[in-house]
């Protein structure tokens, strides 16, 4: 998997930039605590960078998870829908939220790499 982060704590997997899965990075899992509730994006819509796409639900709060790049959502995770908890448990895998269609790949470049991100969340 060849992820990039936001520096709203998304990641998305850039190396299918026609179905790039999006998620929470565990520094925004953690931060929000236990997840209890998601609402996912309709398949279809589409959203610029930096829109909100989702809703996450913790215990603590309720958090934004915004669209890493501009783009049209071709999937949702339903499994997440149904057992929100799967985020506290894996969110750089089973928990991912969505699949976009990425307009413009080129928009990858304004995102952190691993190693940035992580000087970023600390």
């Amino acid at each position: 998997m060849s992820v990039k982060f936001s520096r709203e704590h998304q990641w998305i997997d850039t190396a299918t930039p026609e179905a790039a899965r999006v998620g929470i990075t565990p520094f925004a899992q953690d931060t929000l605590g236990d997840i209890v509730f998601v609402e996912l994006p309709a398949v279809g819509k589409s959203f610029a960078a930096g829109e909100v796409a989702a809703i996450v639900e913790s215990v603590k709060t309720a958090a934004d998870v915004y669209m890493p790049v501009a783009g049209t959502i071709v999937a949702v995770n339903e499994a997440l829908r149904a057992d929100p908890a799967l985020a506290n448990t894996d969110p750089l895998g089973a928990a991912w939220f969505f699949t976009v269609q990425v307009a413009d790949p080129a928009e990858f470049d304004a995102l952190l790499d691993d190693a940035a991100y992580q000087a970023f969340a600390t």
